[in-house]
């Protein structure tokens, strides 16, 4: 099984709201591993630009009581956390954000979604098209409005059960690792890995599972619909992220277009963890 770090956290972010839980995921992620949390925004506006408007780093990592109350950035440095805040105009938004995840190459890019009108503005392509294209690496999609597994009050994540959708083709050995990956970043003790597989259970994929102490796996089979499915096992275990592998074609938006995965990321109440092959 592959190991991997996530040390270079991505988040672009419209400064809209609702997108709260995102932000928190990827502060979660870049806090647990004492690594680089970008966050990136892009406007055209010709007026004095507002730093304030940024999410405050401060503010969640105090209400998490990572920091005490009233702390200096200096705090924040002491966490190991290292917080990169770009503010850009130039070039328009597909370029800057291309011409960022290009330069600096993220292991993680976490994007909020708006499920009400499908894969929104972020899965839109004057942001995810540039973002794919560049970054070959895992992208957690977030639901706005929905927590998801980081507490958004103590900042305590829970990855109790994960369900990784598996078809011979792409391999889900990708999204097993990269699930395994979180989970041990976050320091998580009992997780839950459900794998899904479509079809006879003769044709299910050889896999590993990780052996962790307190980790249990297990595999299911059906016939049928699989967005139908995975959505209802999702909420009939109470599942707390989806991973899923997809095989890059020219981008990972020309892979997610009209595809399973990108049905499920626009309907999940859970947020989903896609991983290029």
């Amino acid at each position: 099984m592959n190991t991997q770090t996530w040390t270079k956290i991505f988040y672009p972010s419209d400064f809209l709201g609702g997108d709260e839980a995102a932000f928190e995921h990827a502060l979660r992620i870049a806090l647990a591993t004492k690594g680089e949390l970008a966050l990136l925004h892009v406007d055209s506006g010709d007026e004095e630009f507002d730093w304030s408007l940024f999410p405050s780093v401060r503010t969640a990592l105090e209400r998490w009581k990572v920091i005490p109350a009233g702390s200096h950035h200096r705090e924040v440095e002491a966490t190991g956390l290292r917080v990169t805040k770009v503010h850009q105009r130039q070039g328009g938004v597909t370029a800057a954000i291309q011409n960022y995840v290009a330069d600096h190459a993220p292991d993680l890019v976490v994007l909020a979604t708006h499920q009400r009108s499908g894969v929104g503005r972020w899965l839109h392509r004057a942001m995810a098209e540039p973002i794919a294209q560049s970054a070959h690496a895992p992208t957690l999609f977030v639901p706005r409005r929905v927590q998801g597994f980081v507490n958004p009050e103590s900042g305590e994540p829970r990855l109790a059960t994960i369900l990784i959708p598996a078809d011979r083709e792409p391999h889900p050995q990708p999204a097993i690792d990269a699930a395994a990956t979180l989970a041990r970043t976050l320091g998580l003790r009992e997780v839950h890995f459900l794998m899904l597989h479509a079809g006879p259970e003769s044709g299910v994929p050889v896999v590993e599972f990780p052996k962790d102490e307190g980790w249990t796996s297990e595999v299911e089979t059906w016939e049928g619909d699989p967005v139908d499915h995975i959505l209802a096992s999702a909420e009939a275990n109470d599942a707390d992220l989806i991973v899923m592998a997809k095989r890059g074609q020219r981008n990972v938006l020309d892979a997610l277009r009209g595809s399973t995965t990108e049905r499920v990321v626009r309907s999940a109440k859970c947020p989903v963890l896609v991983v290029p092959v």
